[in-house]
């Protein structure tokens, strides 16, 4: 199983490919393609069609201002879509934010921090890891390391005046 990864714009990638680098350090398959659901609605839809067709199990779409692309995706599959709102326009994101997180019933959009994209992809390899043990214990592992690079920064500024 692996992730499909659609932008609406190449100027999106900078930022999505922090869900790549997150789905890299799990070892979890991706693809990120350009596809916009405003100016290639039939290629988004093939996009998604092929995915499915070649085994994606969960699909990312990050999208600005308007942001429908999140809620497009998820009109032509029921596999997760996960929508990371992007920062752009004068709302600076905002926007972005509430066009993904009210999608209609029947149609839900899992959606993350405006640019939170590492998140999104940390997410997906959630979903995968539902049926494959060694994602799981990767992703318990992170969880750990996590905890151990806090405990180190702490170390770094712990201070005290206490008696």
């Amino acid at each position: 199983m692996w992730v499909c990864i659609i932008i609406g714009s190449d100027s999106d990638a900078e930022v999505m490919t922090q869900a790549c680098a997150a789905l890299d350090e799990m070892g979890v398959a991706y693809e990120m393609k350009v596809a916009s659901a405003h100016r290639s609605p039939e290629r988004t839809k093939q996009v998604i069609m092929d995915a499915e067709r070649d085994g994606a199990g969960v699909f990312i779409a990050g999208a600005g201002m308007a942001a429908h692309l999140p809620g497009v995706v998820a009109s032509f599959t029921t596999k997760p879509v996960i929508g990371v709102p992007l920062a752009g326009g004068a709302l600076q994101g905002i926007d972005a934010l509430f066009a993904v997180v009210q999608m209609p019933p029947g149609i839900p959009v899992a959606t993350v921090a405006v640019g939170g994209a590492r998140n999104a992809g940390i997410l997906a390899a959630q979903i995968i890891a539902l049926t494959d043990e060694s994602l799981a214990a990767r992703l318990r592992e992170q969880r750990v390391s996590m905890a151990e690079a806090v405990a180190q920064k702490s170390k770094k500024v712990e201070r005290s005046t206490r008696q």
